[in-house]
């Protein structure tokens, strides 16, 4: 083992005289930031909890930028009206804008949805057979819509 790391662990057998104890919670917050960008979202949550050095990185906008897809502006015009919207107006994380999107939005009418995948932060989309343009839908000889209580 090097002579520093000896020092640093307290190996040297001068315990009075060497540097205090250093831990994970001395790792500066910048290089916290920066392990961080290479994990995904969850991994992100569950590092925050481990030491005040994580949990200050995670917060920052940086790290939650890089986990957002390009077109979250575009994404968050569909995010609620009333109080929701209201919330949303105010100037909100990127942390807080991921958590929105990472629930399901529906738009046109509530026949479609979206929502950012927790792990990867792709977006998935969901759409209703009434939202899609299916020829002779109207023609009860072709289609006939038979709604079940396992179908929304």
């Amino acid at each position: 083992m090097g002579a520093w790391v000896s020092v640093l662990l307290g190996m040297d057998g001068a315990a009075a005289a060497g540097p205090a104890a250093v831990g994970l919670g001395d790792l500066p917050e910048l290089c916290a930031a920066q392990v961080l960008l290479r994990l995904d979202p969850p991994e992100i949550c569950r590092l925050a909890q481990v030491n005040h050095a994580f949990r200050g990185a995670a917060g920052a906008d940086f790290v939650w930028e890089a986990k957002l897809p390009e077109n979250y502006n575009y994404l968050m015009e569909f995010v609620g009206s009333g109080d929701e919207g209201k919330r949303r107006r105010r100037r909100a994380g990127k942390k807080e804008i991921y958590a929105r999107l990472a629930r399901p939005v529906p738009f046109g009418d509530g026949k479609k949805e979206f929502w950012l995948d927790k792990n990867k932060g792709m977006i998935c989309m969901a759409l209703s057979s009434k939202a899609l343009v299916i020829t002779g839908i109207d023609d009860r000889r072709y289609w006939q819509h038979m709604p079940t209580s396992e179908s929304r």
